[in-house]
């Protein structure tokens, strides 16, 4: 399959010649070689490869937590590595939900507290948070389950937690990295759903890493790493 080119206009992601080098010691670690990759809106991509391939790094880039030895990444228009500490963090804020493998929910907050902690640094009121934060928990289905504690909650409804909290700043871009890792296939099926309806119904743009080809069969495009560069793109088929 051939990817969407968006040189002559803009995608909602264009990655261009991106290198990721390691330093250790003397020894020189190339995780991305000149990667190119573009990606419309609301589109959803499943990343698979070997450990080491370089998948994780390539969404850490994406969404502004590393910078990369060179190469550009550019987002919605913004290319992400001409902005300062401040402003990519405020961007990253606005723009990008992560979902991973570990739910990193705080255990003494409440599932309502912990989708709430994003917009804690926004200017939104009281009312406002708790609109916000109320919808992105009723998407997940867990509306009824705001006031319980990630100890009294499954490892599903951990993981919808969390992408309750990913999504609640509505962003535009959800990076998730093994998202069903550490779940059942049944439950994972169900977080790999809402993952599917964020991107047709609600128009995220959805970029996954997975190992388990089950889970990339949801997606609308498998994309294949080996060793830093993309070297397969399988387009799927339509998603009923």
């Amino acid at each position: 399959m051939v990817r969407v080119d968006c040189s002559g206009g803009e995608c909602h992601i264009s990655v261009r010649d991106l290198d990721k080098k390691y330093y250790r010691g003397h020894e020189v670690i190339d995780v991305l070689r000149g990667l190119n990759l573009d990606v419309e809106e609301g589109e959803y991509i499943a990343f698979m490869g070997p450990s080491g391939s370089g998948k994780t790094t390539l969404l850490n880039l994406i969404g502004g937590l590393d910078t990369p030895t060179a190469g550009t990444v550019k987002i919605a228009g913004v290319e992400i590595g001409t902005l300062t500490s401040r402003k990519l963090t405020a961007w990253r804020a606005q723009n990008v939900g992560f979902v991973f493998q570990l739910y990193n929910l705080i255990p003494v907050l409440s599932a309502y507290q912990n989708v709430q902690l994003p917009l804690l640094l926004t200017n939104l009121s009281g009312t406002e948070r708790r609109k916000h934060v109320e919808t992105a928990l009723d998407l997940v289905g867990l509306l009824d389950r705001q006031d319980h504690y990630p100890g009294q909650l499954s490892g599903g409804e951990e993981q919808r937690v969390a992408i309750a909290r990913a999504i609640v700043a509505d962003p535009s871009l959800l990076l998730c990295d093994e998202p069903t890792g550490d779940l059942d296939r049944e439950t994972g099926n169900e977080i790999l759903e809402i993952l599917r309806r964020l991107s047709k119904d609600f128009g995220k743009t959805v970029l996954m890493v997975t190992h388990d080809p089950k889970a990339a069969d949801i997606a609308d495009s498998l994309l294949h790493l080996e060793k830093g560069v993309l070297v397969e793109a399988m387009a799927k088929g339509p998603v009923s």
